[in-house]
C-alpha cells in the first residue's frame, strides 16, 4: 500500500543531505554508465570483426599454390607446386560428401586491361566457376552471374563490378555490350557488387574454362571450397588434411609439408576470433560489474552512516510501538529509490552516448556499430535494483534490532 507519509520522510531526508545523496547516486550512475559504455565498445569490436567475415562463407577452405620445404622420394625441397584441373576434379569427386560448392581460379598472366570504346582501365580478371558466387557472397545487381552453360561452352562472357561500370559505362547500361579484356571481346551478362577490404569490387569475372582455352593452359591458381553447413571444426580440419594428401599424391610432395600448398580454413579462423571476442566481452563484464559493486558498497556504507545518525529517531519510533518491518521497509525504500533513479540515469546517459558515437563515428575495420541490446540494459537496471535492495537490507536489519532502552541510556 502506498504510504505518502513515508515517501515524504524519505524525500525530506534526501533533501537534508544533498551532497551525500548526490555522491551516492553518482557512484551508482557512474557504475551502470561505464557498464553500458564498455558493453557497447565490446559489441563495436565484435560487429567489426564479424563484418570482416561477410566477404565469404565462414565454412570455406581456400587453397593456393606453394613451394615445397621438405625432400620427398628423392625430390629436393624448393619445388614450385602448380595445381591444375585434375586437382579440381579430384577434390570435387573424392570429397563430394563433405563439399557443397567448389570453384577453381586460373591466373591470367600480364597486365589486365579492360576497355570499352575509347575508355580503358586496369582491373583484375578473375576466372571462376558459377559456384564461386555463393562462396564469395557476390551480390548480382543486374543481369546474372556465370552459369554452367558458360563453362561447358567456354563462352566469352563477363560479369563486371559496379566499380568497372562507373569507370567504363558512367552514362549507359552495360548489359549486352562488349568489352575487351586484354584484347579479347567479352559480352557483359551481369553487374555485381562485392565491397570489402580485399578489393573484390575491382575486378571482372569470366568462365575459367574460357580463360584456360584462350591461354592454352590447364593450370589453376586457387581452389575455393565451401563445406556443408553441418561440418564442424574437427571435420573441417580432417577435410583440410584429406585435400592436402590428395594434392600431395598428385604432385609428389610430403603430405606433412604445409608450405607445398597453402590452406586457409575460414571456419577455424572464425571460431578462434569468436573466442577472442568472448574473452573481450568477459573482461568487459568483469570490469563493469566491479564498477557497479563499488557503487553498491558505497550505498551500503552510506545507509550505515544514515542509521547511525538516526539512531535516536529509530529508538523513539520503536518506543512508541513501531514494528521492525516498518523500519526495515523505510530504509529499504530509500535505498531502492536512490539506486533505481541513479541506475536509470546511468543507462540513459550510456545509451545516449553510444547513439551519439554511432552517428558521428564512421564505421572502421576495428570498430563498428557500438550498440547495446535494450533488453540487456533493462536487465542491468533490474540487477542493480536487486543489488540496491541487498545493500540496504543489512543496515536496515541492524536498525530494526536497536533497543529503545539502549538509545535512552546512550543519551
Amino acid at each position: 500500500m502506498f504510504d505518502i507519509d513515508k515517501w515524504q520522510e524519505i524525500f525530506a531526508t534526501l533533501r537534508q543531505n544533498k551532497l551525500r545523496t548526490f555522491l551516492t547516486g553518482f557512484s551508482v550512475a557512474w557504475g551502470i554508465f561505464m557498464l553500458i559504455i564498455l558493453l557497447g565498445a565490446g559489441n563495436g569490436i565484435q560487429h567489426a570483426i564479424e563484418y570482416s567475415f561477410r566477404s565469404s562463407k565462414i565454412n570455406s577452405l581456400w587453397i593456393w599454390n606453394g613451394q615445397t620445404s621438405m625432400s620427398y622420394k628423392g625430390l629436393k625441397p624448393g619445388r614450385n607446386i602448380q595445381m591444375n584441373n585434375d586437382d579440381y576434379f579430384n577434390v570435387k569427386n573424392i570429397e563430394k560428401q563433405k563439399i557443397s560448392r567448389l570453384s577453381s581460379r586460373f591466373q591470367i598472366p600480364g597486365d589486365n586491361l579492360i576497355s570499352y570504346g575509347k575508355k580503358s582501365a586496369r582491373f583484375e580478371i578473375r576466372t571462376v566457376y558459377p559456384e564461386y558466387q555463393i562462396i564469395e557472397n557476390i551480390e548480382v545487381k543486374e543481369g546474372r552471374f556465370l552459369n554452367n552453360i558458360d563453362i561447358n561452352e567456354t563462352r566469352k562472357v563477363a560479369v563486371i563490378s559496379t566499380d568497372v561500370r562507373a569507370e567504363l559505362f558512367p552514362n549507359e547500361n552495360p548489359i549486352g555490350k562488349y568489352i575487351k579484356a586484354n584484347g579479347f571481346p567479352m559480352l557483359i551478362v551481369g553487374i555485381f557488387e562485392d565491397k570489402d577490404n580485399w578489393n573484390n569490387n575491382k575486378c571482372i569475372y569470366i568462365p575459367v574454362t574460357t580463360a584456360q582455352k584462350v591461354y592454352g593452359s590447364r593450370n589453376i591458381q586457387m581452389l575455393s571450397v565451401m563445406m556443408r553447413e553441418d561440418i564442424g571444426i574437427e571435420e573441417s580440419k580432417k577435410l583440410e588434411e584429406d585435400i592436402r594428401k590428395q594434392i600431395a599424391r598428385h604432385h609428389s610432395f610430403d603430405p606433412n609439408d604445409t608450405r607445398a600448398i597453402g590452406i586457409a580454413n575460414a571456419l577455424e579462423n572464425y571460431i578462434q576470433t569468436k573466442k577472442v571476442i568472448s574473452a573481450i566481452k568477459l573482461f568487459v563484464w568483469i570490469i563493469g560489474i566491479m564498477t557497479i559493486i563499488a557503487g553498491i558498497v558505497g550505498i551500503s556504507n552510506i545507509m550505515t552512516i544514515v542509521i547511525k545518525e538516526r539512531t535516536k529517531e529509530i529508538g523513539i519510533r520503536k518506543a512508541i510501538g513501531a514494528k521492525p518491518i516498518s523500519i526495515i521497509s523505510l530504509i529499504l525504500q530509500e535505498s531502492i529509490f536512490l539506486t533505481s533513479i541513479a541506475g536509470y540515469i546511468g543507462v540513459v546517459l550510456g545509451i545516449g552516448l553510444l547513439k551519439l558515437i554511432n552517428s558521428k563515428l564512421p564505421p572502421t575495420d576495428m570498430f563498428r556499430n557500438p550498440t547495446v541490446d535494450i533488453n540487456l540494459a533493462i536487465a542491468a537496471v533490474v540487477i542493480l535494483i536487486l543489488a540496491g535492495t541487498l545493500a540496504g537490507f543489512f543496515p536496515a536489519r541492524k536498525a530494526a534490532q536497536i533497543k529503545p532502552v539502549e538509545v535512552l541510556r546512550d543519551e
